[in-house]
């Protein structure tokens, strides 16, 4: 076994983080960012400071997470979902599910969405989960601020007046009570946790990057055992359905990787 395996070996058995979802090479350049911060040039000096840093095991846990979202991510993707929202309140009560939620702004964004296009929040449903205990405990109180690279109100431009959906103190945007309450967050581990039921869209959306292809397929299926029949499914502009999957679904709009489950 190599150092840098030791290094995987320790995060994963001591630190609970599945380093075995992941792909090599992305971890490696989590863990070299890391090791550069800490000047620390070999991977058996870097183990050892895991060892003995509990603030650098944090930092580490951090860097491996991935945390990188906004608000109304890829706008001509939420400018389809608009459509695809109200499709699905024709039916009755409409069943959302962010999974790999991140820091919330993704399953909050389904709930503002819903909302400005005027469906019945008694009737609206999101679930969103991840994997990481202390991002979902960030995102349940749904606070963001404006910082030099990233402008909570320019993310925001997709609604038509966000200001109904967020409370604003100059940098500071809290998601409003009406929004929050249409969220629900828990912890779901979407390989080795049971699949949820009867869900109307699933969106997971820039993940699958940085999963290896051992472990995409079956967070896939977990995902599509629990979209019910002509359920939608959305992922990231740059990812692809495995080929074991295709069969499953058919194209809403392939270039924004909308999905429609199939019988």
């Amino acid at each position: 076994m190599s150092a840098f395996e030791d290094v995987l070996a320790y995060v994963e058995s001591e630190l609970g983080f599945s380093t075995s979802h992941y792909d090599a090479s992305y971890l490696d350049r989590r863990v070299s960012s890391r090791m550069r911060r800490t000047d620390v040039q070999e991977h058996e000096t870097y183990l050892d400071l895991l060892r003995n840093d509990e603030d650098e095991r944090e930092r580490l846990l951090d860097a491996l997470s991935v945390n990188v979202t906004s608000f109304f991510r890829n706008p001509d993707v939420w400018a389809e979902l608009r459509g695809v929202l109200n499709a699905l309140a024709e039916d009755g009560s409409v069943k959302l599910w962010s999974a790999a939620c991140s820091d919330g702004r993704e399953p909050y964004s389904l709930a503002m969405l819903a909302l400005d296009e005027g469906l019945d929040p008694a009737d609206v449903e999101v679930v969103a989960t991840d994997i990481d205990g202390e991002i979902l405990e960030a995102a349940r109180r749904g606070v963001y601020r404006t910082t030099r690279t990233t402008d909570i109100a320019e993310q925001l431009s997709p609604l038509t007046r966000y200001g109904r959906f967020v409370d604003r103190d100059d940098d500071r945007f809290a998601v409003a009570d009406r929004v929050q309450e249409l969220v629900r967050f828990e912890r779901h581990d979407l390989i080795n946790d049971e699949p949820k039921a009867d869900v109307d869209l699933v969106a997971c959306r820039n993940l699958f990057i940085y999963i290896n292809a051992e472990h995409k397929l079956p967070m896939l299926r977990t995902i599509t055992r629990s979209l019910r029949v002509g359920g939608y499914l959305v992922i990231g502009k740059t990812e692809t359905l495995p080929e074991e999957l295709k069969s499953d679904y058919e194209p809403v709009d392939k270039r924004l990787r909308i999905y429609r489950k199939l019988d």
